[in-house]
């Protein structure tokens, strides 16, 4: 089945950017958001008149009436996908169609927003609002993040400290200090320099606070108990005797939860069409799962009909751990997934010089489409029924659309152009159609998960790899079999795994793009992330503190008459 929708965007829209459209939007009161999905105003804790935190409590795990839609993407490319842009715009296509909608998404990073990315609350007509204070400090779960992160780095370094010198003092030290900034210089550094009293000389480093395993943990954790256990279970280095030692060795846990007790509740917001947005949390989608958090997307099935959610990065990364950790976790059933394309991402996959993408190119197009074909098979594996959300561009072509539309029925996905960018909730109806009448005629089967728990951490990742990376064989490195050992021990092989690997290919090189072949997968270490409940596998150099460009994005934000500029 196909929908679309054509018309040429006009030259004052091309000319605006997102901040300028967000600033055109009057903004309802969070409490006429909130009425709207018949949540209850007076429970609102209000972060002025535009956003506010909900309590998670009011999350009725009974409610299963809701239809949740994922929406992931092939594999990125420099070109860009619009994948969060795709996810506000099917939400308010589906307002447009008379669906009590919410959409459920990640919180941006400091970070990012000011050096490589600019803004991340969607784009154009179809944007989360208010887009500054969400890009910004928005609500302070950021902050709280951080700052219990590195309360339990001090608390840490302290604990050596009044131990130094005895057979309490810790081995290996694993636990560093985060930072919402991206500064390569922080990556490796040395504390307790300047004589005794300044503590005990360690090399350490910081972490981004996407990366940090508290984000990961505010996101999967189910209630405030559930954080607090969690957190328990943090390993923050080893003893002389290879023990582990947790935050709970270190009788913290209360103060930690004390410090995120706000946090843990999700934020409201609205769209471009008043709409209304959970945003809340935000771990990397390679170190960590990449998805927002359990409440939001479990508060949002309690008061939506249809809810939207997105994982970060490819389907092969992003997907793949929304199904295999945040379901397995949550115990979530999606009722379809929407992969996200355009085709300027397909002819890059297709070996289109990246000048020549926005031109016809109808055989780099069909090269191209061996990745979106790889997808559509794993996330059908999982037992989803798939939509194609195709994002339209002005330099497409019928002959490429067409060709795209009865390629992807021929693959049992249904078809549909998306102009959400700009033309709002009109221009996404054709995508929401789609979606809905998936999910009535074809519905998702129950989620297939990709492993067994019982399954040994070896096997996961081989099956993962092979599954749905494509490898013809995994190979771990010294450090991993040393981790393997190690993991095995504490009685942990009941975990999930989350690998961490380049967005950029189905490999671990991320110059190998399209879909790799017969390539082998090489792990070179793990990480226990006890807390989160999973263990990180890391392929490849994944960098957990990002640097920043030659041109950082900070070199265009400006306040200008009051007005924040150059956001977007």
């Amino acid at each position: 089945m196909v929908f679309t929708i054509n018309y040429t965007t006009s030259e004052n829209q091309t000319m605006k950017s997102d901040i300028e459209i967000a600033r055109e939007i009057a903004l309802k009161p969070i409490g006429k958001i909130a009425q709207h999905i018949g949540l209850p105003e007076d429970e609102l804790m209000p972060y002025g008149k535009y956003k506010a935190k909900v309590p998670y409590q009011l999350i009725n795990a009974d409610d299963s009436k809701a239809c949740l839609i994922l929406v992931t993407a092939i594999t990125p490319t420099k070109a860009g996908i619009g994948k969060t842009t795709t996810s506000v715009g099917l939400a308010l296509g589906l307002e447009k169609l008379g669906k009590k909608t919410v959409v459920a998404l990640r919180e941006p990073s400091l970070g990012p927003c000011f050096g490589m990315k600019g803004g991340a609350a969607g784009g154009g007509y179809a944007q989360v609002l208010p887009m500054e204070d969400i890009n910004l400090h928005f609500t302070g779960d950021f902050h709280a993040i951080t700052s219990a992160h590195n309360m339990i780095s001090a608390l840490l370094d302290n604990y050596q400290f009044q131990h130094r010198n005895t057979d309490q003092q810790l081995k290996q030290i694993l636990w560093k200090r985060v930072l919402d900034v991206n500064d390569r210089s922080l990556r490796q550094i040395t504390t307790g320099l300047g004589g005794s009293g300044n503590g005990v000389v360690a090399e350490s480093g910081f972490d981004i606070t996407p990366a940090s395993e508290i984000m990961a943990i505010l996101c999967l954790a189910n209630d405030l108990d559930d954080l607090r256990a969690r957190l328990e279970r943090i390993i923050l280095g080893y003893t002389y005797d290879n023990a582990p030692f947790t935050v709970k060795d270190l009788g913290v846990s209360g103060a930690i939860t004390v410090l995120l007790k706000d946090a843990i509740h999700p934020n409201l917001v609205q769209t471009t069409e008043h709409t209304a947005s959970f945003i809340h949390g935000g771990p990397f989608a390679n170190i960590a799962h990449g998805c927002n958090s359990v409440v939001a997307t479990k508060i949002s099935l309690t008061f939506g009909d249809y809810v939207i959610t997105e994982a970060g990065f490819g389907a092969d990364l992003g997907a793949e751990k929304f199904f295999n950790i945040k379901c397995r976790q949550a115990g979530l059933q999606p009722k379809a997934t929407v992969i996200v394309v355009t085709s300027q991402a397909l002819k890059l996959h297709g070996g289109v010089d990246k000048s020549d993408i926005s031109k016809p190119h109808l055989e780099g197009l069909k090269t191209g489409l061996a990745n979106l074909e790889k997808h559509i098979a794993n996330v059908q594996g999982f037992g989803q029924s798939v939509v194609i959300g195709f994002n339209q561009y002005g330099f497409d072509t019928d002959e490429e659309m067409d060709y795209m539309r009865q390629w992807s029925e021929e693959r049992g996905a249904t078809f549909a152009i998306n102009n959400g960018f700009i033309k709002g909730g009109e221009g996404a109806t054709p995508l929401a159609q789609a979606v809905i009448d998936t999910i009535e005629k074809n519905p998702s089967k129950p989620l297939q998960l990709t492993y067994e728990n019982e399954d040994s951490i070896e096997t996961k990742i081989e099956k993962v790899a092979t599954k749905i990376y494509g490898a013809k064989e995994v190979s771990l490195g010294k450090k991993a079999h040393t981790m393997l050992k190690r993991i095995k021990k504490f009685g942990l092989e009941h975990l999930p795994i989350c690998i961490a690997k380049t967005q950029y290919s189905f490999s671990d090189d991320a110059k190998a793009l399209g879909v790799p072949k017969d390539f082998v997968f090489s792990v070179e270490d793990m990480v226990i992330n006890a807390g989160a409940g999973f263990i990180v596998v890391i392929a490849g150099n994944i960098m957990r503190m990002p640097g920043l460009p030659k041109a950082p994005q900070a070199q265009n934000i400006d306040l200008v008459n009051g007005d924040i500029v150059g956001l977007s």
